[in-house]
């Protein structure tokens, strides 16, 4: 029995020590080692390495479906190389090498070498930078002076925040490990030593106290011994139950006795082929990574290089010595010295010139040509004494491309005036080099479980996106893989009121609802802000008798009209609420105050603290809830889940879906109010209408809604998109047409100039959520002047009759991962200008063009480039042919809408109240003639009984199809016409009447 016991442990350890043979799987799997791919799709790949060889198939909170059609695909072994190959990609991973890393690790597709993964080890003596670990809830921020690499990991503010370094021992034994950080006062108001847990190797953690430095900006040092073995470790930084958090965290060390604390960080290789990015170099002198210059791969940019300053990346697998092409791409404006001419950087001592940029948010590439040896080497760029004077964001070794994001995504617009450049966005899914790795470490199950702590042993669960230029392929994977964007009710896809000033069931009863009736204006979602709410209108959980006195009666009401309703929310609860005692009682007395003046805030990862918070909503009778927070402090302890994520899905358990800002939380140290957590935005899209916060109204935000739409979209796949319609914060001071009470005094709302307000209403009638709200602002057309008002109750009725088309994008959106708000590149992407015009203009599905003027004045004009096609105006019948530019011009009564030869919207026939109590039952198809197109309607009952009507056109005729599927009481019959631009600019119209749902419809348009 010993000797049993002693050898089959050792024949585990070699196990784990020898590389395997590559093995393929019938299941489109392939093991190697400790490694493990599966084949998901021919430009899908998931690549999951296991220390300890125990491989994970269960769902995660973000990957809720592997279940894809079977790819073909090959599999070799060669020169010590598992080679997969796809249609699309192959996928190169040196046998026995290891976890993923840059050096073993590679992606070819579509004529761009990369290396997906990217592992930052920091052996003994090395500068472990925060921002490059693992982080759990927790932020990188960048404003406090002192820091090093790109910035500190902020707040530590909720349970379970952390970071987990991987260090490696050089040597066995007893190791200092030092942390570097600041403490000053924090959101609780308090300015003293906190804590926070230390873990190796998920082992217990113990409890390491940080002193109170003066403030923010100072940064000291606290160190604490551990015994280890040579070898990696897996370091982590938690703020468990019983720590005090709220500090921020620049850096940590290991080292050993007497060891100086380190200059030089720990980063991953830079491999032959590929574009790295210059903020993942080693960064030595002045030099400071920043992000303030829009435009830049990755995560920022080597900031304006001095004398004395130098970047360094290690490159492997240089397949022999010799001369190889270096691709830099930088900007050069005008630096500090005050000149904007052309600058010299050295590469490895060479000199090289860089010309002039047209300023720091413009970047070039310059090529030189560069010794290297076979192998390993470093290349080092560095500057003369005089300065370099510029920004370094990538360098290619013998690859010109680089990893740019198409589009990008931020948890909220919150105080965006447009006034300042563009938003600062985050990369997602699409890229202009084709390729993405979706990091699904650290991501929970789908239940919300942390996964298994593997102690020491690497682990890493990874899905590589290899996609080239296919850019709706990618999408639908995602898709696939995560879920597809929310299908929101038909209705919410109608026009919605909102604004933020106290009302009562009366006021939308006898003043606010029938005005829109005797003004013609449609109404669906009847938005109920806070005000609404007993004991405290910003955190009350009781409708306010006085203003609400039969809140069911209310809710009857809104429905007997045609209408939906949603109650805006915001999560905390005041101690002296009148339900406080019985929240805190369910919550089995765990409620702990937050920031806020006596509230109490919930962890919504406690299933008692859920229920307790669950519960208060219970009293208020609502369609669906608005969760408008902002600086309440709840939220969600739950390792590897986002927070935002978890209590929307909570959300659309009780309203079908949830009307919230998403991708973070604000627990993450008072800084998350535009940053997502590293968890990502996967899970967010199958529950979420994303509501984008509080912007100002000004005309350089409202033109920001244009781009940032479509660029959420493609990089998160999130469809369903919700603006403020005129924006929230007024900037103006133009006096409006009611009054308020505040404080005591009676006030003024404000309203918007009649320009800027008729524009912005007729972009959001091509959003996908058409939302009107303000703070105390007009945003109803009557409250305007006659031509602001005309247009705009033009336009809504508009978005109205669109609601089928709208809706049948969402479904489509829902099934293929295509938003049904899309740059042009998604349909054009060979087409340079589809990349340069995604700020100023955007394709409502795949055949309608939308150019919002978004300029002053009573006729305005934007520069439109058409893509390939013929292109005809919606409302003035021009026609424009594709692959050209055109400036257009409109008054209030018209937009640059375009529809495509061969495309068809498909409308209502004439103006409705709402969609909720006017079945479709007479629809317009507006066509081009002489082309060929077809679309397919989609309806449904609101459950699942559905119909889908195709519609064609070819040969001079218009094709209805009979319907597949159907549901009873909804249309059996139809009015269709057919509206035909012809091309010098007049229309026909041709009518087909009361046919059946179930018949062939022929109409013949000669």
């Amino acid at each position: 029995m010993r000797k049993r016991t002693t050898i089959v442990p050792l024949l585990a350890l070699l196990s784990l020590v020898l590389p395997a043979p590559a093995t393929a799987q019938p299941t489109g799997t392939v093991v190697s080692g400790q490694a493990r791919f599966q084949i998901l799709s021919p430009t899908l790949v998931r690549t999951e390495y296991a220390g300890d060889r125990r491989f994970e198939n269960a769902s995660t909170y973000n990957v809720v479906n592997r279940t894809f059609p079977r790819t073909a695909y090959r599999s070799r072994v060669e020169d010590g190389w598992l080679i997969i190959t796809t249609s699309a990609m192959t996928l190169r991973y040196r046998v026995g090498s290891g976890p993923f890393r840059a050096d073993n690790l590679e992606l070819k597709t579509a004529g761009t070498t990369a290396s997906p993964w990217r592992r930052v080890v920091c052996a003994t003596g090395q500068l472990c930078e925060a921002e490059d670990q693992h982080r759990e809830g927790v932020l990188v921020a960048a404003e406090h002076p002192g820091h090093t690499g790109a910035g500190f990991v902020a707040g530590f503010s909720y349970t379970n925040n952390g970071i987990t370094a991987t260090v490696r021992a050089t040597g066995a034994g007893k190791h200092r490990l030092v942390v570097k950080y600041a403490n000053g006062r924090g959101g609780d108001g308090k300015h003293e030593s906190r804590t926070l847990g230390l873990s190796v190797d998920g082992q217990a953690p113990r409890q390491i106290t940080l002193p109170a430095t003066a403030d923010w900006r100072e940064w000291k040092q606290v160190e604490t011994e551990v015994d280890l073995s040579a070898g990696e470790h897996r370091v982590a930084l938690t703020r468990g139950a019983a720590d005090s958090g709220n500090v921020n965290v620049d850096s940590l060390a290991l080292l050993t006795s007497g060891q100086p604390y380190p200059v030089d960080r720990a980063v991953d290789d830079c491999r032959f082929g590929t574009s790295c990015e210059a903020e993942n170099g080693a960064i030595g002198g002045a030099a400071k990574i920043a992000d303030e210059h829009v435009g830049f791969a990755g995560t920022g940019f080597v900031a304006e290089l001095v004398g004395g300053t130098r970047l360094s990346q290690r490159v492997t697998g240089v397949p022999a010595a010799g001369t190889y092409a270096v691709h830099l791409r930088y900007a050069n404006g005008t630096g500090g010295d005050g000149k904007h001419e052309p600058r010299t950087v050295l590469i490895n001592g060479q000199a090289v010139t860089l010309p002039t940029t047209a300023n720091w948010t413009t970047w070039a590439t310059a090529t030189a040509q560069i010794p290297l040896p076979a192998g390993t080497s470093d290349l080092t760029v560095t500057c003369p004494a005089t300065g370099c004077h510029v920004n370094l964001d990538t360098i290619g070794i013998n690859n010109a491309t680089q990893h740019l994001p198409l589009g990008g995504y931020r948890r909220s617009l919150d105080g965006y005036t447009g006034n300042s450049g563009d938003p600062r966005l985050y990369p997602g899914l699409l890229h202009r080099d084709g390729w993405y790795l979706l990091d699904d470490t650290t991501s929970a199950l789908l239940n919300g479980t942390p996964r298994v702590d593997r102690g020491a042993q690497p682990y890493q669960d990874g899905y590589v996106f290899g996609y080239g230029q296919d850019f709706k392929t990618a999408l639908g994977d995602l898709a696939q893989l995560t879920g597809g964007p929310k299908l929101l009710p038909r209705w919410a896809y109608g026009v919605w009121y909102s604004e933020y000033i106290d009302r009562t069931a009366a006021d939308y009863r006898d003043r606010i609802l029938p005005a829109f009736r005797q003004n013609g204006v449609p109404l669906d979602v009847l938005v109920v802000d806070t005000d609404f709410k007993a004991h405290n209108t910003w955190n009350g959980w009781r409708m306010d008798q006085s203003k609400f006195p039969d809140p069911q009666g209310f809710l009857d009401w809104v429905h007997g009209e045609g209408l939906h309703s949603t109650l805006n929310i915001h999560p905390s609860i005041q101690g002296t609420d009148p339900d406080f005692a019985q929240a805190q009682a369910t919550a089995k007395g765990k409620l702990a105050k937050g920031s806020c003046n006596d509230c109490y805030v919930f962890d919504w990862a406690d299933p008692d603290q859920l229920r307790a918070y669950l519960e208060l909503h219970r009293t208020m009778p609502t369609d669906f809830w608005w969760l408008d927070w902002c600086c309440d402090g709840s939220g969600s302890s739950l390792r590897g889940v986002t927070p935002d994520s978890w209590i929307n899905e909570q959300y659309a358990k009780l309203g079908g879906f949830a009307f919230s800002r998403g991708f973070g939380s604000l627990q993450a140290g008072g800084y998350s109010g535009s940053g997502p957590l590293p968890t990502g935005p996967w899970a967010e899209k199958r529950t979420t209408l994303h509501f984008t916060g509080d912007t100002s109204s000004t005309w350089g935000a409202l033109k920001a809604t244009i781009g940032y739409t479509s660029a959420e979209a493609v990089s998160t796949g999130m469809s369903a998109i919700s603006h403020d319609i005129g924006g929230h914060n007024d900037t103006t001071g133009l006096r409006g047409s009611e009054t308020y009470l505040d404080n005591g005094q009676v006030r003024y709302t404000t309203k918007l100039p009649d320009d800027m307000y008729a524009r912005w209403v007729q972009l959001g009638a091509f959003q996908p959520i058409t939302r009107l709200h303000s703070n105390h602002g007009d945003r109803l057309p009557w409250q305007y002047g006659p031509a602001a008002q005309a247009s705009a109750t033009k336009f809504l009725n508009l978005r109205e009759r669109l609601v089928p088309y709208i809706y049948t994008l969402a479904e489509q959106a829902n099934r293929t991962g295509v938003p049904v708000v899309r740059p042009a590149y998604l349909e054009h992407p060979g087409s340079p200008e589809a990349y340069s015009t995604v700020d100023s203009q955007f394709m409502l599905g795949p055949d309608v063009l939308v150019a919002p003027i978004t300029t002053p004045g009573d006729v305005g004009e934007t520069r439109v480039w058409f893509p390939p096609g013929q292109w005809t105006d919606y409302f003035t019948g021009r026609t424009y042919q594709g692959n050209t530019w055109a400036t257009v011009s409109a008054g209030w009564d018209t937009m640059p809408v375009f529809l495509r030869a061969g495309g068809m919207l498909v409308e209502r026939s004439g103006n409705v109240t709402n969609d909720v109590k006017n079945p479709a039952d007479k629809l317009t198809v507006h066509v081009t003639a002489g082309a060929k197109g077809e679309f397919t309607l989609y309806e449904d009952n609101g459950r699942k009984l559905s119909a889908r009507t195709r519609i064609t056109q070819s040969d001079g005729t218009v094709t209805v199809h009979p319907a597949k599927g159907w549901f009873p009481g909804k249309v059996s019959k139809r009015d269709w016409t057919v509206v035909v631009h012809n091309p010098d600019g007049s229309t026909r119209t041709v009518q087909a009447l009361n046919k059946s749902a179930h018949q062939r419809v022929v109409i013949n348009l000669r």
